[in-house]
């Protein structure tokens, strides 16, 4: 199984003692998916919203913490999985909907990632 969270991220340098022109710059940053059921799978629920980011400035953190420069902005952009990943993940979310409040596996998706799901060798 392989799945990870992308997101467009833009940061800038501000270094002491020297100057950047520019001074902000953009990329793209693979937040890899934990396995169904593992710990961290919840990242879905807890940080996007209808495929957005449902808490910028908390995730402009995080982003800020695993790569070492300041994040001004970041934006979701898809969870890329494999099938057998999308699978166990339907199966994991369908055994506890009441989890997430929702009446249906798609559902609970959608909530989350809107359409933003990219499944790779399809």
């Amino acid at each position: 199984m392989d799945a990870a969270y992308v997101f467009r991220v833009e940061f800038r340098l501000d270094p002491e003692g020297a100057a950047v022109d520019p001074e902000r710059f953009e990329t793209i940053m693979e937040v890899r998916a934990a396995g169904p059921g593992d710990d961290g799978w919840l990242f879905f629920r807890d940080r996007l919203w209808r495929g957005e980011i449902g808490d910028e400035p908390s995730f402009r953190r995080l982003a800020t913490d695993r790569l070492g420069v300041e994040v001004v902005a970041a934006d979701f952009r898809e969870l890329r999985t494999d099938r057998e990943h999308l699978d166990a993940l339907r199966s994991t979310i369908a055994s506890d909907l009441t989890r997430f409040n929702a009446d249906s596996v798609a559902e609970v998706l959608h909530k989350y990632l809107g359409s933003s799901i990219h499944v790779r060798g399809e």
